[in-house]
């Protein structure tokens, strides 16, 4: 059985990319340092080399000899003339008297390629044991036949040096005048800087390692609620929810997702309570059909044809179930065409088509004069159907009144009736699917009428009222919102939740 690996989490990939990209970052920067410190020492190194062996580089006329800046030559050098010596090894036993070395430096006197004469000072180092570096100097000086500059490494350390040969004509004798610096005490300071550095570095690495787990897995900690949400989430329990933490980009997206979840919830408990009613309403014909086909007589042919009327009839009425739910489903789902429909032309309209509605007298009690954005069919639509349930349950030969005005930021439009009316706690009920607020199954209808009109309504951006007619009845009133010039702000889905949280 192949093993899925264990993905690696978005926390560990984010600070990951984070503490390597500061990695090199800070490496790039502290390379580039320390190359800088190192030579701006090594520059100056060769500069003290060459200012202190400048003026003997004069005096002895050695033409290969770099110049070099001589502001820190000393004095005593200024009497220091080779012809003034009887010999290579009294000059540059003078040489090495006069010229001091500083600190980190060394100085060193070889006649006949032997080590003789060094500063009896206590500054600076002693080179005279150093064989490899005296044996290079020799070479080096021999093989090129002028000043030497350059840089030996040997078991005594790193040394940055000077070689001049020194001849006097008539003395047999060769000499070289040797003058070191140790690089490594040179550069401890460097070293020093940069170890410190990189341990600074490291420190910065770990408290960001440290300091952005914990605030990586505060910020990403709603994508992982979401994770475990989802995954407790079944179709039987739609009730878990994210809890929402801070402000920012991330949060906020538990509230929309909690938004998102309200929805879906809601709308399974719709398509549940649609079956449950669907199932319900069905129930009866089926059950009146198949209980008068079992007791039918088939040998009666006046009780077969009654039995037969009756299926007819229970077959219809499942027919108009069918439609008025899948007339709700368009309601609800349909894209509507917004166009500016003239109230009063809608209202003069709904008159005509509700005064061929028999057993009552329609009246149109006002137009209002304007223009209001909506889907005309479906406007009329669900005008007619209240003025069918106005007709429906009030009693036959009550007069009934349609009218439209437009007040504050809204057009209403209104069907008024004057029959029982519809008590205040039952109101809320209406409006769902297959509701009736008497629970009259005597009247005909699928009950999905108002839920037909909420839809509309609700899809128009607007809302159904019902309110007592003055004298006995019901109103019901269609609120559409009208535009407005200004643009409205712009609103989070989270600001919204919350909104209603609080509405709620």
């Amino acid at each position: 059985m192949t093993r899925t690996p264990r993905p690696i989490s978005a926390r560990v990939r984010i600070l990951g990319a984070i503490l390597a990209v500061a990695s090199v970052g800070l490496a790039i920067v502290g390379s580039v340092t320390f190359l800088m410190q190192r030579e701006s020492v090594l520059t100056d190194v060769d500069a003290r080399l060459k200012a202190q062996v400048a003026s003997l580089q004069t005096v002895i006329g050695d033409s290969g000899a770099q110049p070099g800046d001589t502001s820190g030559t000393p004095t005593a050098t200024e009497d220091l003339r080779i012809e003034d010596y009887r010999s290579v090894s009294e000059f540059l036993h003078a040489a090495v008297a006069r010229l001091v070395p500083g600190r980190n430096e060394a100085s060193l006197a070889i006649v006949d390629g032997t080590a003789r004469y060094r500063p009896e000072t206590l500054s600076g180092f002693d080179i005279s044991g150093d064989q490899q570096l005296i044996d290079r100097a020799i070479a080096e000086t021999e093989r090129q036949g002028t000043t030497v500059l350059g840089t030996a490494v040997t078991s005594e350390g790193t040394f940055r040096y000077i070689a001049i040969p020194v001849s006097m004509e008539g003395d047999p004798q060769t000499g070289v005048y040797l003058r070191a610096v140790d690089l490594e005490a040179e550069l401890a300071a460097v070293t020093a800087a940069i170890t410190t550095y990189w341990i600074a570095a490291v420190a910065v690495l770990a408290a960001t390692g440290v300091v952005g787990w914990f605030v990586m897995g505060r910020l990403l900690s709603p994508i992982r609620q979401i994770r475990e949400t989802a995954d407790a989430i079944t179709i039987s329990d739609l009730s878990t929810r994210l809890t929402a933490q801070g402000n920012d980009d991330i949060s906020d997206l538990t509230r929309t997702v909690n938004s998102m979840l309200d929805r879906l919830e809601g709308s399974v408990d719709v398509q549940r309570q649609l079956l449950d009613d669907v199932r319900h309403e069905l129930k009866t014909p089926i059950t009146i059909v198949r209980g008068h086909l079992e007791m039918m007589d088939p040998n009666d042919a006046e009780d077969v044809e009654n039995t037969r009327d009756i299926g007819i009839a229970e077959l219809d009425r499942m027919t108009r179930l069918v439609e008025d739910i899948d007339l709700l489903a368009a309601a609800e789902g349909d894209q509507f065409d917004m166009t500016d429909v003239d109230l009063a032309a809608l209202t003069a309209r709904v008159g005509e088509l509700v005064a061929v509605i028999p057993g009552h007298s329609w009246t149109v009690e006002r137009q209002g004069e304007g223009t209001v954005p909506a889907d005309q069919d479906r406007l009329l639509q669900a005008w007619l159907q209240l003025a069918d349930n106005a007709a429906k349950y009030t009693p036959e030969g009550s007069p009934i009144e349609i009218g439209s005005a437009f007040v504050d930021d809204t057009a209403r439009l209104w069907v008024r009736d004057h029959g029982a009316g519809i008590p205040p706690a039952l109101r809320h009920r209406i409006f769902r699917r297959f509701d009736r607020a008497h629970g009259k199954r005597s009247v005909g209808g699928s009950g999905l009428g108002l839920a037909i009109v909420d839809a509309i309504t609700k899809a128009h951006g607007g809302h159904c009222a019902v309110t007592d007619t003055p004298g006995g009845g019901a109103t019901f009133t269609i609120h559409l919102p009208l535009p407005t010039s200004e643009l409205p702000a712009p609103v989070r889905a989270g600001d919204v939740v919350l909104q209603r949280e609080a509405a709620g």
